[in-house]
């Protein structure tokens, strides 16, 4: 893939052709082609990135996490940050034995978008991604099936600034959806967060309101980002990640008639789990500078 990018910006209108035709073929297959064997490569990109990123992982509570699936209710992992791609939501995927508590393969749910992007939308699905909407999320509840997602989402990556490295900006305040569909299901939520993710791309963000809506109805921001060698949208940056797992959040089941005051009720509950994870990891991590803004 990287070499025929590569040969695509010498300049060649052969490798412009064949880069081209290769994306054309990526769009036109399957997400999910070549099936079993493309889930044979997502396991053995896994662990190469976990080798690549010099991967730690903390649970504070891991008993308690692989005691999730004998409640019989779905689990929801809420991983922050979004920055540019949330990639290291990729240390959840259970083939790795980092985070317990997943009964059958774990999913990733991410924006749409991503499987419309070539290359990408095979790689994310080999590795255990799927889309998210409302109908989905729901639908893994109802199966009983945990999964990760990032509740930040688009508008958190609109909030990014390379020039301030003080705070940590999460937008998290109206993100209310996934509290509700906890509370009608009674599904824990559990707190997630990523350190060392900024710096992985070089970024460029167009800013304004305009931006913004327009991100905001197409499920993605229009972002020109490049990994190592410059290339776009390519590999990122070789980090050390470490990715901190906090407790479950328990909520009763309310069913279809969830009382907005529990939403607020648990959705401060998770505001404060996260801000707690975060302030107890930071200093191991290498974040003992900065403080953590939720908006």
């Amino acid at each position: 893939m990287y070499a025929i990018a590569i040969l695509a910006l010498l300049g060649s209108s052969t490798a412009w052709a064949v880069f081209l035709g290769a994306c054309t073929l990526s769009l036109a297959l399957p997400r999910q082609f070549p099936g079993r064997l493309g889930h044979k490569i997502g396991d053995a990109l896994l662990k190469r990135a976990e080798a690549y990123f010099s991967l730690k992982t903390v649970v504070e509570d891991a008993d308690e996490l692989a005691a999730l699936p004998e409640l019989g209710r779905a689990a929801i992992y809420a991983f922050e940050p979004h920055d540019v791609l949330p990639f290291p939501i990729f240390s959840f995927n259970n083939n790795l034995e980092r985070v317990p508590g997943f009964a059958g393969r774990c999913e990733c749910l991410m924006t749409s978008a991503v499987f419309c992007i070539p290359f990408l939308r095979q790689i994310y699905t080999w590795t255990g991604g799927a889309p998210v909407d409302r109908k989905t999320f729901r639908r893994k509840l109802d199966r009983k099936e945990s999964f990760v997602f990032c509740p930040g989402g688009v508008q958190e990556v609109t909030l990014m600034d390379p020039n301030n490295s003080e705070e940590l900006v999460l937008y998290l305040q109206k993100r209310k959806g996934f509290i509700k569909q906890a509370l009608a299901t009674g599904s824990p939520i559990v707190p997630a967060f990523g350190f060392n993710t900024d710096g992985s791309y070089l970024y460029w963000i167009p800013r304004g309101s305009l931006v913004n809506k327009i991100a905001r109805s197409i499920g993605f921001l229009p972002i020109f980002f490049a990994g190592r060698f410059g290339l776009p949208f390519g590999i990122p940056f070789a980090q050390d990640l470490h990715v901190v797992v906090g407790r479950p959040i328990y909520v009763p089941t309310e069913g279809d008639t969830v009382r907005p005051e529990s939403v607020e009720k648990y959705h401060a509950l998770f505001l404060e789990a996260m801000e707690g994870l975060f302030e107890r990891h930071k200093e191991e991590a290498g974040y003992g500078h900065r403080k953590l803004k939720i908006l």
